[in-house]
């Protein structure tokens, strides 16, 4: 495991693909860990220097008290580029993660080549949807992330896809369940906080925006008004609810290679 040193504890990494590769970070979405991406990292690695890592207050990363914001997120990932001597990168992101990809393409636009949004919004929710949350989290420790874990699979997955592949969706849902608490609820707040409506036209760097059309969280809606506010993204939508990247599997990861390779 590799593991690189923050201010206040370390971020856990994980490299795959050619050293002379161009750099692509992908960046997990809220309850789950750099996993999450494990069936796009085989075909990606061939092309491309794969580079996870788990958000802080996920996975095997430093928790720390909250909240959190997305500027505190996002640099985070700075700090990983810079420590791994990384001047430039393409950056995925999902959910939580396209968040970051939003405020890295505000206020980082030199650091990234291409970015690449999935299932997310310039908004995702206000409090009324975010602050129950927290509280019940806050509130039941382990046994709500427990919760939490068993009722995602409705949110995450379409009918068909949670029935027919349990063993795709058990292994994701039961990171959410094994999930830190005071991480999880730190992200909540972080994800209730970001607001990138106003700021999105800044963004000039090449874009395209992936969504789910059973996504009930981030919807299709939410990814056109991302399309219409930076100028010359490109968007796809997908059969698939808010964890496309899992339920597509190798059509995302070949959508994902065109962009980049385009």
């Amino acid at each position: 495991m590799a593991f690189v040193q923050l201010e206040n504890g370390e971020m856990h990494y994980q490299i795959d693909g050619p050293a002379n590769a161009p750099v692509l970070v992908m960046s997990n979405s809220l309850g789950t860990d750099l996993h999450m991406w494990d069936a796009q990292v085989p075909a990606l690695s061939k092309s491309f220097r794969v580079v996870r890592y788990d958000t802080r207050g996920h996975g095997k990363s430093l928790v720390t008290q909250g909240p959190y914001t997305i500027e505190q997120l996002g640099r985070d990932v700075l700090a990983l580029l810079d420590a791994l001597k990384i001047k430039q990168a393409h950056f995925c992101g999902l959910s939580m993660g396209g968040l970051i990809g939003q405020w890295l393409g505000i206020h980082a636009n030199d650091r990234l080549h291409k970015l690449i949004l999935c299932n997310t919004a310039a908004k995702i929710g206000g409090p009324e949807m975010w602050d129950p949350r927290i509280k019940m989290v806050e509130e039941g420790g382990e046994q709500a992330m427990k919760e939490l874990g068993a009722g995602a699979v409705g949110r995450w997955f379409t009918p068909d896809f949670a029935r027919d592949h349990a063993d795709k969706v058990t292994p994701v849902t039961d990171v959410l369940a094994s999930t830190s608490s005071l991480g999880y609820a730190a992200c909540c707040a972080a994800v209730r906080d970001a607001d990138f409506r106003k700021q999105l036209h800044t963004i000039t760097v090449p874009t395209l925006m992936i969504c789910g059309s059973h996504d009930a969280v981030t919807t299709v809606a939410d990814g056109h008004f991302i399309q219409n506010h930076i100028a010359g993204c490109q968007l796809s939508d997908y059969y698939a609810a808010h964890l496309s990247n899992v339920e597509l599997g190798e059509v995302f990861t070949l959508r994902v290679t065109e962009f980049l390779l385009s």
